[in-house]
């Protein structure tokens, strides 16, 4: 067998940067292969932390910490272990500045007397000028000016996106809007405390791409507001936002160039109705909870057809007329859909046909039921009429007859192999999974499903 070349390896493993069990599986077969699984492992070393393994990564943290630093923790009666240093610079690999998972390590790991000397000299390790981060995780409380540290300017001047809490101080957010200025995802949690730098900070990016919004309460709608008009200024690039809480303003209006648009109005009813006049003729993926149906319908209807993903949960489309009418203007204006995730009521299972057979290029199909499904009925026509693109199916459902899913089991014989999730299951549906396994007609199952 010819060897691979070094870039083909990269482009490999970089695919299964998600698999951590490929990974490590793969890091002792030579050192060719460690050498490049190293840096995609260490890009983000929080993302694969187990629980019960804190200190393992804390431990080869510490071994890289300069002699300076280990005599001041050792000073400050800090004794830490003399790990001898590793054969790579683990650090340097690091794109992802998780300094809440940082701060969570040293926590649960150290008393209180100890925690804020310990925690300076490992932000001094990480913030340094010959590592470039990618991506910032700000804690609730940061204790420390990161962007006065040196080679904080260096360091961080590449962010490409960062998560914080609206009620970090406002002199860390003005130092770091100086420095961060390539943010392109930005991710918000506003809480009592919320301060202005916030603001700035977003008025002050060059491509914002990406934003996040989460539990914007009513009771700071004046700060609400000013934070949606410095979004405003985005509205030309902003192509994903999603938002925990209804915006104050009218905001949505302005992303002309919407992508992806994930709203909660969370059972807040009050007047939305301006929400009904948004027209997003570029979007393609919408999530919701708790929207009502009128405004569901009219965001769909304004979109232009382009939608090819659409997620519903928790909204009055439960209800007999209000499902029906969902259903349908989804095949009237979304013939491209390619994913549908929503509450199918027993009344509107025709509805759903009719949906089978006009939107052919629908791949994955997501189904809770509301007052008990008619399970022979609704599988005599997946498997009657689905388009040949789907095969991927999602079933959450109250009650699963076994002889209803060993009919459609057989009648799906002949068909793409499905690709089948339940949320709820028993020994009897494993047992009959399997065989359908064994015969080619499930390619994949799990119970795993996540409501």
């Amino acid at each position: 067998m010819s060897k691979l070349n070094n870039d083909i390896l990269c482009l490999i493993f970089e695919e299964l940067r998600d698999d951590e069990k490929t990974l490590y599986s793969c890091l002792s077969i030579n050192k060719e292969f460690c050498e490049i699984i190293i840096p995609i492992l260490w890009k983000n070393p929080w993302k694969f932390l187990k629980k019960g393994k804190e200190r393992l990564l804390l431990n080869v943290i510490i071994s890289h910490l300069s002699k300076e630093s280990k005599n001041n923790l050792n000073q400050n009666n800090i004794f830490i272990n003399s790990y001898q240093r590793p054969l790579f610079n683990y650090i340097n690999f690091c794109k992802h500045l998780n300094l809440s998972g940082i701060q969570n390590i040293i926590y649960n790991i150290y008393e209180e007397s100890k925690i804020k000397i310990i925690e300076n000299e490992i932000i001094k390790l990480f913030v340094n000028e010959n590592t470039k981060f990618t991506h910032l995780y700000l804690p609730y409380q940061v204790n420390f000016q990161i962007h006065l540290i040196p080679g904080a300017e260096s360091c961080l001047s590449e962010i490409k996106f960062l998560r914080c809490n609206a009620s970090v101080e406002n002199y860390i957010l003005d130092g770091l809007t100086e420095i961060c200025k390539s943010i392109k995802e930005l991710e918000v949690l506003f809480e009592k405390n919320n301060n202005y730098g916030i603001v700035n900070l977003i008025k002050n990016q060059k491509n914002l791409f990406n934003v996040c919004l989460f539990d914007f309460y009513k009771r700071h709608e004046s700060f609400n507001n000013i934070i949606e008009n410095s979004l405003i200024k985005h509205a030309n690039t902003i192509q994903y936002f999603k938002i925990t809480k209804p915006p104050v303003i009218n905001l949505l209006s302005s992303f002309v160039n919407l992508r992806v648009l994930e709203l909660e109005l969370n059972g807040d009813y009050r007047d939305y109705n301006y929400l009904k006049n948004v027209t997003l003729p570029f979007l393609q993926v919408l999530k919701t909870r708790f929207v009502p149906t009128s405004i569901l319908i009219s965001l769909i209807e304004n979109t232009s057809g382009s939608l090819i993903d659409i997620s519903m949960k928790s909204s009055t489309s439960n209800n007999v007329t209000n499902n029906k009418k969902i259903i349908q203007t989804i095949y009237q204006k979304c013939q491209n859909l390619m994913y549908l995730k929503l509450v199918l009521r027993n009344s509107s299972i025709s509805e759903l046909e009719e949906l089978l057979i006009r939107c052919q290029y629908l791949d994955e199909l997501y189904l809770f039921d509301y007052d008990g499904i008619d399970l022979n009925n609704l599988f005599r026509i997946l498997t009657r009429s689905s388009p040949t693109s789907l095969f991927k199916f999602k079933f959450s459902f109250s009650q699963i007859d076994l002889d209803s899913l060993e009919l459609f089991f057989e009648n799906w014989k002949g068909r793409h192999p499905m690709i089948l999730q339940f949320v709820r299951q028993t020994e009897d549906i494993e047992v009959l999974i399997e065989k359908y396994k064994s015969e080619g007609v499930i390619k994949n199952y799990n119970s795993d499903l996540v409501l």
